[in-house]
C-alpha cells in the first residue's frame, strides 16, 4: 500500500526533469493528448510511474523519428493487440528515414566534392561559396 502511494509522488517539475524535458513540454504533451493531466491534490498535480513510462515512450518514439500524431496512435495501440498497425507505422517511418538518409548522403557527397575543389584551386572564388550563391 505504501508503494502505491509513492507511485503518485512526482510534481510536474520532477516529471519533466526525470524525462529530460521542460515543464512546458509536459504541458504541450498534455494539450496534444499524449499525457494525462492529473487532478490537483492540495493544489499540486501529482504524476506517477505510468506518466514516467509514457513520457519515456514519447521521447524514444521522437528519437526514432515518429511524429506526435504517430506517437499518439502508437500510445493508443500500446494498450491493444494491434501489432499489424504498429508494424505498419514503423515500416512507414523506416521508409521515411531511408529517404532522409539518401538525401543526407547526397548532401555529404556534394560537400565533399566542393571541399576538394576548394582545396585544389588557389585563385578565383571558392566553389563552396559560389555554389551557395554568395
Amino acid at each position: 500500500m505504501v508503494q502505491s502511494q509513492g507511485v503518485q509522488s512526482l510534481t510536474i517539475g520532477q516529471l519533466a526533469s526525470g524525462g529530460g524535458v521542460g515543464v512546458e513540454t509536459i504541458r504541450f504533451y498534455q494539450r496534444k493528448g499524449l499525457l494525462q493531466t492529473p487532478p490537483r491534490d492540495s493544489g499540486i498535480r501529482r504524476y506517477g510511474s505510468e506518466d514516467v513510462r509514457r513520457l519515456r515512450f514519447i521521447r524514444q518514439a521522437q528519437a526514432a523519428g515518429f511524429t506526435l500524431e504517430e506517437i499518439k496512435e502508437l500510445l493508443e495501440l500500446d494498450t491493444g493487440e494491434d501489432r499489424g498497425r504498429a508494424r505498419d507505422l514503423a515500416q512507414g517511418r523506416i521508409e521515411a528515414l531511408d529517404v532522409k538518409i539518401a538525401e543526407l548522403k547526397r548532401a555529404r557527397d556534394s560537400l565533399q566534392r566542393l571541399a576538394r575543389e576548394c582545396g585544389h584551386g588557389s585563385s578565383g572564388p571558392c566553389p563552396i561559396l559560389t555554389s551557395f550563391g554568395v
